[in-house]
């Protein structure tokens, strides 16, 4: 039987840091309102000259010399992203010619802060039918350029950066579960509802969210998509060893690892110092994890998000 595994993690986040502090000159709130009610000290914001690609571009580089592979290897080009660089070609496509790589599909995803989870999903399944024998995973947002900043429910809440994995098809099982769901009755609560035609934007082109829906929301399915994952593959809560959720607010990830009888210890949080960094953020918190020796072979991983759509999802890993 054919497998995916990730054999390679990396991560990008633009030099510029906005802080708390920073945002209190700017708009009515403080660092108190804000870290009490999501988690978020900091967030990195893209430079004037950096695009999507750009921050996925340095992503990919570091995942896939940590894989030990060219980049010519790769297979699949998958990018999640709702901030592209432009309306089309699509941003993986403009990301496979900065790499250098000919003659593989690239495409990109749009399930919003899911992203990750969905582009990690379809890779998965690609491995396994055994059409391609290795992927790129990209996560990469610019939500700063999509923000009203005068908005304190939602300028405070968003980053930009990237994230990247390179996947290999194996016969030694890696991802062994993935679960999508998604109910559009819900797009309403959370969006950016400005649209181009003729030339000219119509409608709002800047995030909107009803926050307390947003989080109810949250809180329930994220709850059933972690029991569902857990029970496909027959596994107690404890044997979760880490797990790595979406980083879009501190209550919900707790409610989460409450859930799961899970300390704190056993989750990955970036939120802090990332913010909300929509379909990166699961991806930046993985390499770390990686990076810092937490990760280690044989570890049961549990990667889980929902975002905008609503759309939400998680994926079950072993190490």
């Amino acid at each position: 039987m054919i497998y995916s595994r990730i054999i390679g993690t990396g991560s990008y986040l633009p030099a510029k840091i906005l802080t708390n502090r920073d945002l209190e000159r700017t708009v009515d709130t403080t660092d108190e309102w804000i870290f009490t009610r999501t988690g978020i000290r900091q967030r990195h914001i893209a430079g004037a000259d950096e695009r999507c690609s750009d921050l996925a571009l340095a992503a990919s580089r570091r995942a896939i010399e940590a894989a030990g592979i060219a980049a010519q290897d790769i297979g699949l080009i998958i990018v999640a992203t709702s901030t592209p660089d432009m309306i089309f070609p699509s941003t993986a496509c403009i990301l496979q010619a900065k790499l250098g790589i000919k003659n593989c599909p690239a495409f990109d995803v749009q399930a919003v802060c899911s992203g990750f989870i969905y582009a990690l999903a379809t890779a998965d399944l690609y491995l396994r039918s055994g059409q391609y024998q290795s992927a790129l995973v990209v996560g990469s947002e610019i939500f700063s350029r999509i923000l009203d900043w005068n908005d304190r429910g939602t300028c405070v809440l968003f980053g930009d950066g990237a994230g990247a994995v390179v996947l290999r098809a194996s016969d030694t099982p890696g991802i062994l579960s993935s679960h999508l769901h998604a109910d559009g009755s819900y797009q309403c609560i959370l969006s950016v509802p400005g649209s181009v035609c003729g030339g000219k934007v119509e409608g709002r082109p800047y995030l909107q969210m009803e926050g307390n829906a947003v989080f109810k929301l949250a809180v329930k399915v994220l709850d059933e998509v972690v029991e569902e994952a857990l029970v496909k593959n027959n596994l107690q809560k404890s044997a979760i060893d880490w797990l790595i959720p979406h980083q879009a607010n501190i209550r919900i990830i707790r409610s989460t690892a409450k859930k799961l009888g899970m300390s704190m210890e056993k989750v990955v949080v970036t939120l802090d110092r990332h913010g909300n960094t929509s379909a990166a953020s699961i991806a930046l918190a993985l390499d770390e994890a990686v990076r810092d020796g937490r990760i280690r072979d044989g570890h049961h991983v549990l990667l889980e998000a929902v975002g905008g759509g609503f759309t939400w999802g998680a994926v079950m890993i072993k190490w």
